[in-house]
């Protein structure tokens, strides 16, 4: 794909104009009724949207010329424009640079492996939660995206996967991981309506089952707490980072906020809730949080915290620009797999993709 110049006038800080994916199935109709058109219109658009992936007001050929314009145009704007495609791993991992209207840059990375095609998206433009090993949270946090925004990162990878656009032929996305920019916890009404359009069966949404999708958090326990009540299945990642409070101080600032107990507490709700396995981000750093000892103490927590309703994902640091810390060793991974394990905590390394293109954990900045 071309690169488009980051050029952009006047540009406003800020939501989006309304759009379809913004709005719950009875919304929709009464948004197309303000325009002066038939209910049944929205059903049509939703079908175009989120059945035909598509935004083309030509295509739409089941809606009267005169109304289709004025309908795509006020409820279905153009959120983003792509800036530049840049991929690796022959071609199966495919990250983008997206503009938003207001000029605002973000990026979602789709992966695609033998048995699935995951996405991973954006839910904020920046994060604010200022870990010192994450390139995206030392770049600030810009804004918060709209709930329109975070589905049609998903929308597009969909197509894509769809129209045979990655090595393998056309397929079909299967997973959605909100691990991209942003703490989607932090933006908690938007990220939640997203899932449900991700969700909800077509026209109404994507119709992707909420079991594959995985909402990722540095541990805002009270959110946690309020996601185990919205009756959703999706998987709750909690990136820990180190299982004592002393360093997670440093390693993840908001643990200032909620210790180490409280989110594990918070996590053990959410699995009670939903019966749902947590998974724990641990992102191996050199010399920093790869001891044995935090490596046992790890499983011990986990143990009492969450029994068996726990996956360790250990993932080895991606590099950042002017990072001080590296990954651990080999031999130093291995061992602390093998203590985890040991404690009787579900365990393994997560396969790491797109570290070439900066595009793997802790790496999307959105450089221009």
């Amino acid at each position: 794909m071309t690169a488009l110049p980051l050029v952009f006038d006047a540009p406003r800080r800020g939501l989006p104009p309304r759009h379809l994916a913004d709005l719950a199935a009875a919304d929709r109709k009464a948004a197309v009724a303000e325009l002066g058109e038939k209910p049944f219109r929205a059903a049509q658009l939703a079908h175009h949207y989120f059945g035909r992936l598509s935004t083309d007001a030509e295509s739409m050929t089941d809606i009267p010329a005169a109304s289709r314009d004025r309908l795509v145009s006020e409820l279905l704007p153009t959120l983003f424009t792509p800036v530049r495609d840049v991929t690796t791993d022959e071609g199966t991992t495919r990250k983008t640079l997206w503009r938003a209207h207001d000029g605002t840059l973000v990026e979602s990375v789709l992966m695609r492996y033998t048995d699935r095609a995951t996405v991973c998206i954006s839910s904020q433009a920046g994060c604010g939660m200022a870990c010192p090993f994450c390139a995206t949270g030392q770049g600030g946090l810009q804004r918060n995206m709209s709930t329109a925004e975070i589905v049609d990162q998903v929308r597009a990878a969909a197509a894509v996967m769809r129209d045979g656009m990655m090595p393998g032929g056309p397929g079909r996305l299967s997973n959605v991981v909100f691990m991209g920019m942003g703490e989607p916890l932090a933006n908690y009404k938007r990220v939640v309506a997203a899932v449900r359009r991700i969700c909800d069966p077509a026209p109404d949404g994507l119709g992707l089952s909420q079991r594959s999708v995985t909402v990722s958090t540095v541990g805002l326990a009270s959110a946690i707490r309020k996601l185990a009540d919205e009756g959703l299945q999706v998987t709750l990642a909690v990136s820990l980072h180190t299982p004592d409070d002393e360093l997670r101080d440093t390693l993840v600032p908001v643990n200032t906020r909620w210790t180490v107990a409280e989110v594990l507490e918070a996590a053990r709700y959410y699995a009670d809730r939903t019966g749902r396995r947590v998974s724990i981000e641990y992102a191996l750093i050199r010399d920093v949080n790869d001891q044995p000892w935090r490596a046992d103490l790890l499983a011990k927590l986990l143990r009492r915290h969450l029994g068996q309703l726990v996956h360790v994902n250990l993932i080895p640091l991606n590099p950042t620009p002017g990072s001080k810390w590296d990954a651990s060793p080999k031999p130093v991974e291995r061992e602390f797999v093998r203590r985890v394990q040991e404690g009787g905590v579900s365990c393994t390394v997560r396969d790491t993709r797109g570290q070439e293109i900066a595009a793997a954990c802790g790496q999307l900045a959105a450089e221009g």
